[in-house]
């Protein structure tokens, strides 16, 4: 299992961090595929996966390996985008369209102009701004709010969606034609559940990075944590996996900095006194989110003292 580990560890060195869609699994190596393929043709496509599997990291993946790579890569949250400012945001307006529009402005797909649009959450646009969409896929034009002139766009349009939105379309929420434009190439991003084999990658991972981060000392799970890990629900899929994996990194969980404190037997005792440390100081200044004075305090010893721990443990 230590030999697991290094070799979880080598791999995840391996990965790049911008866009690593990390995992070797079958279900995960179906989809690396897919995704490498889809990169070099220019075409729309919707992603379909629960929340927290990760959809934006693919279509970053998407665009980061595209030619249009070079371009911007503009993300928009269909769910968080208030219907009565959607136009406005998404195609710009010109000077005097609305009270307020004090000046022209240009919305997010001219602003993405030679790049890709990532529409997020997108069964929660409201159907008659699902026209617009509609227009903008099979025309490649906008047209900003109180003006008649249309302005074309070449942007690549990535939707996600939570689910593959026929409970929506049999509803009457979500077009059908707006569906089929979108779906003619699709992409399903696994549930953590469903590919538990790359659990610990992930794990060391992304508490690799936070340990990197925050100037931490790295540590490592041993391997009764690894595969309790295995046996978890992870409702929260991946998204919950990293925040349980970055707390781990921090030592900011007591049942999980146990398991790795045992780790700790094998260093000398010097090294072992020196990481205890860290982590309290590091849990210390969590808890007062950074503030130095408070921290000493809590700590029990001077501001001086705590300055010195933090500079020679590299904390920030």
């Amino acid at each position: 299992m230590s030999r697991e580990i290094d070799r979880l560890q080598s791999l995840v060195e391996q990965q790049n961090e911008a866009d690593a869609i990390i995992g070797d699994g079958p279900a995960m190596l179906a989809l690396k595929r897919r995704v490498s393929a889809l990169a070099q043709v220019d075409l729309d496509v919707l992603i379909i996966g629960e929340t927290g599997t990760g959809k934006e990291l693919v279509a970053r993946a998407l665009h980061n390996r595209s030619g249009r790579a070079a371009g911007p890569f503009v993300a928009i949250n269909c769910g968080a985008l208030p219907e009565s400012i959607f136009e406005s945001e998404v195609f710009g307006h010109v000077k005097g369209a609305f009270t307020g529009a004090l000046s022209e402005r240009e919305g997010k797909f001219e602003f993405a102009d030679g790049g890709t649009v990532f529409l997020d959450e997108i069964e929660a646009m409201p159907p008659v701004l699902q026209a617009k969409i509609l227009r903008v896929l099979q025309e490649r034009v906008v047209e900003r709010l109180g003006e008649n002139r249309l302005r074309p766009v070449d942007v690549r349009i990535i939707a996600a969606a939570k689910t593959d939105l026929s409970a929506e379309m049999a509803a009457g929420r979500f077009r059908e034609d707006l569906y089929y434009r979108l779906a003619s190439v699709d992409i399903r991003i696994p549930a953590l559940r469903e590919r538990v084999e790359d659990i610990e990658q992930l794990f060391v991972h992304f508490a690799t990075l936070a340990a990197r981060r925050y100037g931490q000392a790295e540590l490592r799970p041993t391997a009764g944590f690894l595969a309790g890990l295995r046996q978890e629900p992870w409702r929260g899929n991946v998204r919950e996996l990293k925040a349980r994996a970055e707390r781990f990194a921090l030592g900011l969980d007591a049942d999980e900095l146990q398991p790795a404190m045992s780790q700790m037997q094998t260093l000398a005792l010097p090294e072992q006194i020196a990481l205890y440390e860290a982590q309290l100081i590091a849990s210390a200044l969590s808890k007062n989110n950074g503030n130095t004075a408070h921290t000493a305090a809590d700590l029990g010893i001077p501001v001086r003292t705590l300055n010195e721990k933090v500079s020679r443990y590299r904390l920030r």
